[in-house]
């Protein structure tokens, strides 16, 4: 569901003329309007800071001051905020980050088929019957509308930023819809160097620490005793990069999962299992490579070999993109600023 233009039978109203960059937006629903603004009005302080204009309530209107550019982003974000509590949703303030992030890009990116200046927000989402995610950033959005167009998809970038999330809820997404008949998670167990043998436990039990973060996203998209029968009944799979040579996997949707911990030869391995009607996707963060020193990670490698590949997608996540504590996309941008300057002073030698 696309955000739409706010109607009701008390629209807002624009009071002023449009050189004064002032105008006021009126919420028929008191409730909804309480809710948008957030408990004594973090919604609009937030927006505040953001956008650098100046929000004020009063009672269900908002008074919104600013540049032309900024006021109307802020239009923009509390109607599409506003019509999500129409439709039965919330508003925390990651989902304002996200409004204003695609606000924003509506102007900058231009480029970007989900954008429409001066008009709508409209966002890209992941539905199951259990929840609805919904793009917080334009990567995001190109990502997920990615995830639905090409067989094979790449989300690479830092932590946080809801690549590995987002590929879970596409894959749920797909199986409850028939479109696939199974998912297969797979991640490299680097710190168990592959040889998961000497683990205690089952394969469930050996492969479980590595996947926790597919199986949290799991149970986010569809209830907790219907993923407990499919993995029983081996609709949902769990695979070890190590244990998938000589596979093919059909009609299925498959996940690595930090890819950047996968050699060149199980990268290579890997990709070729894809048959027929199955989609794939790999996300991992190059940043974070725990190999041996030496090895050369298979994430690396593809990227460059399967750039421009027909039927092959790649995003890349910033941190910008980073959709946990704001305090996350800083720490990001501190460790890939001194990386940077590192190698900067190493290639300089």
């Amino acid at each position: 569901m696309n955000g739409q233009e706010l109607v009701s039978s008390s629209p807002r109203h624009p009071r002023t003329p449009s050189d004064t960059n002032h105008f006021v937006l009126t919420f028929e629903n008191n409730r909804f309007a309480s809710e948008l603004f957030g408990q004594f009005d973090q919604n609009l302080k937030l927006l505040e800071e953001r956008l650098n204009i100046d929000a004020r309530a009063r009672g269900n209107s908002v008074v919104i001051t600013g540049d032309v550019v900024t006021t109307n982003q802020a239009r923009r974000t509390l109607d599409y905020l506003y019509e999500k509590l129409q439709k039965g949703g919330s508003v925390e303030r990651s989902d304002v980050e996200g409004a204003i992030r695609m606000a924003v890009a509506a102007d900058d990116q231009l480029s970007l088929p989900t954008m429409e200046r001066k008009a709508k927000l409209t966002m890209a989402q992941v539905s199951t019957r259990k929840k609805t995610i919904i793009a917080r950033t334009p990567t995001q959005d190109a990502y997920i509308r990615a995830l639905e167009r090409a067989e094979l998809v790449f989300g690479v970038g830092p932590a946080g930023t809801g690549k590995t999330y987002l590929a879970v809820a596409h894959a749920a997404q797909l199986l409850e819809r028939g479109a696939v008949e199974k998912i297969i998670l797979s991640r490299p167990a680097v710190e168990a160097g592959e040889r998961l043998g000497f683990l205690p436990g089952d394969m469930k039990e050996k492969v479980d620490p590595y996947l926790r973060p597919l199986y949290d996203a799991l149970y986010d998209m569809i209830p907790a005793d219907k993923v407990d029968r499919a993995i029983t009944a081996g609709v949902i799979e769990i695979a070890p990069l190590a244990f998938m040579r000589g596979r093919t996997l059909a009609n299925a949707a498959i996940i690595l999962d930090e890819a950047q911990n996968t050699t060149s030869m199980q990268m290579k391995m890997f990709l070729t299992r894809l048959g027929e009607n199955a989609r794939m996707i790999v996300t991992g963060d190059p940043s974070q490579i725990d190999l041996p020193r030496g090895v050369k990670s298979g994430l690396v490698e593809a990227l460059q070999l399967l750039n421009g590949v027909e039927g092959i997608s790649i995003v890349r996540f910033k941190d910008t993109d980073v959709v946990r504590h704001p305090l996350v996309g800083r720490i990001v941008r501190a460790y890939d600023s001194t990386y940077a300057e590192a190698e900067a002073v190493s290639r300089q030698d």
